[in-house]
């Protein structure tokens, strides 16, 4: 009888951990957002980050702090430099992709032709892909969304949204592993 009246009362304070971190939350919602919004400069990647940030500590065990509002903040503001320091690495990557792709462009124009084309087949193959495929594409491809999360976004066991990927890469390897669609004369028949 006693394990069970434990068993209620860890219930009620995990409960009860849960309300006091959603109120703490909501009061400091606004303050998180403005400053995550000062930070990295944009209103809505703010609200984003701050979603994630409620998300992360909704999934963990009940947190004991006793500054809840002070330790979200902090959390808030590193989660807004980890932000732009993943933003920083990716605009590196591209300024390299870029000056890689001048410099290929400048040596072998029919290749940046073809890699246009290629691209160009890409882009169709992905829109003709049905919408949840593609979205999770987007959200892994695009957005760097891990499985997991992608899973539990769109209430997904990991192992659909691994299928529907697999579909996506098979659909984009096999856009560009077509042989370029050759333009035909009016009136000719194809065998």
């Amino acid at each position: 009888m006693s394990e069970q009246r434990d068993s209620n009362e860890a219930g009620a304070d995990s409960a009860g951990g849960r309300a006091r971190f959603v109120q703490v939350f909501q009061a400091q919602r606004a303050r998180m957002e403005a400053m995550v919004s000062r930070r990295v400069g944009c209103r809505a990647t703010a609200s984003d980050l701050v979603q994630e940030l409620f998300l992360r500590f909704w999934r963990r065990p009940e947190l004991k702090v006793e500054a809840l509002d002070t330790y979200l903040l902090r959390c808030a503001g590193n989660l807004a430099i980890d932000h732009l320091r993943s933003e920083g690495s990716r605009e590196r990557v591209a300024e390299a992709a870029w000056s890689m792709d001048e410099a290929s462009m400048a040596r072998a124009p029919e290749q940046a032709v073809a890699v246009d084309h290629d691209l160009q087949r890409i882009e169709a193959a992905l829109r003709a892909l049905p919408e949840r495929t593609r979205q999770i594409f987007l959200l892994n491809r695009i957005h760097g969304c891990k499985y997991g999360e992608i899973a539990n976004a769109m209430q997904l066991s990991r192992s659909a949204v691994e299928k529907h990927m697999m579909r996506a890469l098979e659909a984009c390897k096999a856009s560009i592993a077509e042989p370029a669609s050759t333009p035909r004369r009016p009136g000719s028949a194809r065998r």
